[in-house]
């Protein structure tokens, strides 16, 4: 029997918006009393003053592994998650080979089983992501795929999008598609606007994330699936996912922080570390997001981890790949908006802990009596700059490089270990 308590802690969860002061006692890796009127057991950290949270769950994270490993490996990135307070992931499916079938899905989990996080399998959609051959959904969630994407790629037939819906409806299994209709966006490499075109870029409407999401929640209304639409970058997705919640459809939404802390200014001088897909918005798109989020009708925040070598990205601007890591910024930058009063701490925490736990199904991300003692303890004022070389990932490409952010981990706890520690 171990035992773990952690004493002078501001504990908060959002599960149940519980924000207050005690102890959290922990044995075995579970939760077992937390509160003011907790006795401390065992082994002592002494939190002293910092907030404690649960562990952040990222339902968004690329590695190269299987395939391209110098991009990132399941141990590099489920390090560089504990650096950042992430201590559940999912991996997308956009390996080599795709993670399309249960031996790949078995694959994750073998690979990840000395891992210092939590680490889970998202299935592929469709056979080798061709967006067309429907994958083995039902067998796929039995050996432990927690839900299920085309990745960057999106499903644009609709017919197959209907059937996917349908199909999954019966197993409960959550189906994320991204809203990217490909005739308006294909060889764009940024937002159309009248900044990219005073740049000579090729832009991608946001009317195109629109007319997907439109799409996606009409096949959601008629096959009662569970639809994700996947990062959404625009006001006008977001006001297409608040009018399917308030029809109480079968839809949730996700944004990645980098869309939450940039905008389409950021690309600069043709900075290729700040091309994303989706690109970076205007600056009233980004301030929708986050009353999007304050207001709950955003669920899921992701790091939208997409690790790239240098050489990927140090090209032409039109030539260079998408992409930015993610998994050590995703929480500094959430509260650095915080700090900024963009954001509202307890909306923001439930959109990286509670909320993804309630659509993947997992009992991490609350802080409750049994649940895993899945746990970070945060500095929410504590200032740093984000020097890139400094990055666990095995890549080293993102936009907040030599950025100034407010907010940092400072002790990870996984499972009742203690994994990360600045």
């Amino acid at each position: 029997m171990s035992l773990l308590s952690i004493i002078n802690a501001r504990i908060i969860d959002p599960a149940s918006a519980y924000d207050g002061d005690g102890i959290i006692v922990i044995e075995d890796g579970l939760i077992i009393e937390f509160g003011p009127d907790a006795i401390a057991e065992g082994k002592i950290i002494d939190a002293k003053g910092l907030i404690c949270a649960p562990g952040l769950i990222d339902m968004r994270v690329s590695t190269g592994e299987p395939g391209r490993e110098n991009r990132e490996t399941i141990a590099t990135a489920a390090r560089a998650a504990a650096a950042g307070g992430v201590t559940s992931m999912v991996i997308m499916p956009e390996t080599n080979p795709v993670i399309d079938d249960m031996s790949l899905v078995d694959f994750i989990k073998r690979r990840a089983e000395n891992a210092p996080v939590n680490v889970y399998a998202a299935g592929a959609l469709t056979k080798d992501l061709d967006g067309v051959t429907m994958t083995e959904i039902g067998l796929m969630s039995e050996a432990g795929a927690v839900m299920f994407s085309n990745g960057a790629r999106p499903i644009d037939d609709a017919q197959t999008m209907r059937r996917l819906l349908s199909y999954s409806a019966s197993f409960n299994a959550l189906i994320a598609n991204r809203a990217m209709d490909p005739s308006l966006s294909n060889g764009a490499v940024a937002h159309e606007s009248d900044l990219s075109s005073r740049l000579g870029l090729t832009g991608a409407p946001a009317a195109a994330e629109r007319i997907m999401a439109e799409r996606d929640v009409a096949l959601a209304e008629l096959t009662g699936g569970r639809l994700l639409i996947d990062m959404i970058s625009s006001a006008q997705a977001l006001e297409v996912v608040r009018r399917a919640k308030s029809r109480d459809l079968e839809v949730s939404c996700s944004v990645s922080i980098n869309h939450l802390a940039l905008n389409e200014v950021d690309i600069g001088d043709y900075r290729t570390f700040a091309k994303l897909d989706p690109p970076l918005r205007e600056e009233s798109d980004r301030l929708a997001l986050l009353n999007g989020i304050n207001d709950g009708t955003i669920d899921v925040i992701v790091s939208a981890h997409d690790p790239r070598p240098a050489g990927e990205k140090r090209l032409p601007y039109a030539e260079a790949t998408t992409g930015a890591v993610g998994l050590e910024i995703l929480l500094s930058a959430a509260l650095s908006q915080v700090a900024d009063e963009k954001l509202e701490l307890i909306p923001a925490l439930a959109a990286m802990t509670c909320n993804p736990a309630a659509l993947l199904g997992l009992e991490s991300g609350r802080i409750t009596e049994g649940a895993p003692a899945d746990l970070i303890l945060i500095d929410p004022h504590a200032p740093w700059l984000c020097k890139s070389d400094q990055l666990l990932s095995r890549s080293k490409n993102t936009p907040f490089d030599d950025r100034r952010l407010t907010g940092r981990v400072i002790k990870t706890i996984c499972g009742g270990v203690v994994v990360y520690e600045l």
